[in-house]
């Protein structure tokens, strides 16, 4: 049976009058509660989402547009669980229908470029993209470990990077490419991944 695609078919995504426009993390919450049994999954999207928001504290931006970046993160995979012959269009329809900020939407529909057809533009894009392969390999690596976060080391990740057969569902070639667009070293962005979602509250 063939595979559907996932291409979005289009660049734009919501309506610029609806700039600013954000779900509260209650909101959030609730959707994930609504659309995804898999526990995993949850954590997974929580962890990214942790990273987006540190990230954008880092860089300085508004406690909102830190809001926005968590969003993004947190609703990346919402419909995967469900509708995986629908992922990433499912979730912008809703997010679309409520009347969310694009830049949010925009940022979803780039976490997988040759999946999705949606090149990456802003920051938001080029790091929800960056994070999402490397934040489920740097886990998969702590579940390994007797330790789990407690003294991983980059050298260590790298290593489970080049090993194709660890992990082997996260693609190593959407992590180099994502890593280029977002002009950081892949060392840096290990080593924010490990000190940020190793020990976070996540939310």
């Amino acid at each position: 049976m063939q595979t559907p695609s996932l291409n979005l078919n289009r660049q734009e995504f919501g309506n610029s009058k609806n700039k600013d426009r954000v779900l509260s993390l209650t909101e959030a919450h609730d959707l994930l509660d609504a659309w995804i049994q898999n526990d995993r999954l949850k954590v997974h999207m929580k962890q990214v989402g942790h990273l987006m928001k540190e990230y954008a504290l880092q860089e300085g931006l508004s406690s909102l547009d830190a809001h926005k970046w968590h969003l993004a993160g947190l609703l990346h995979d919402a419909d995967w669980d469900q509708w995986p012959e629908q992922h990433c269009q499912k979730i912008i329809e809703e997010l679309e229908a409520r009347a969310i900020d694009p830049e949010i939407i925009r940022a979803i529909a780039c976490h997988g470029p040759r999946y999705f057809g949606v090149e990456p533009r802003t920051q938001m894009d080029k790091m929800l993209y960056a994070f999402d392969e490397l934040s489920g390999l740097v886990h998969a690596y702590s579940l390994m470990r007797p330790e789990g976060y407690a003294g991983m080391e980059v050298k260590g990740v790298k290593k489970r990077l080049k090993d194709k057969t660890f992990a082997a569902q996260v693609s190593r070639e959407d992590i180099e490419d994502a890593v280029q667009r977002a002009e950081l070293t892949v060392e840096d962005l290990i080593a924010f991944v490990v000190a940020k979602q190793g020990f976070a509250e996540l939310t």
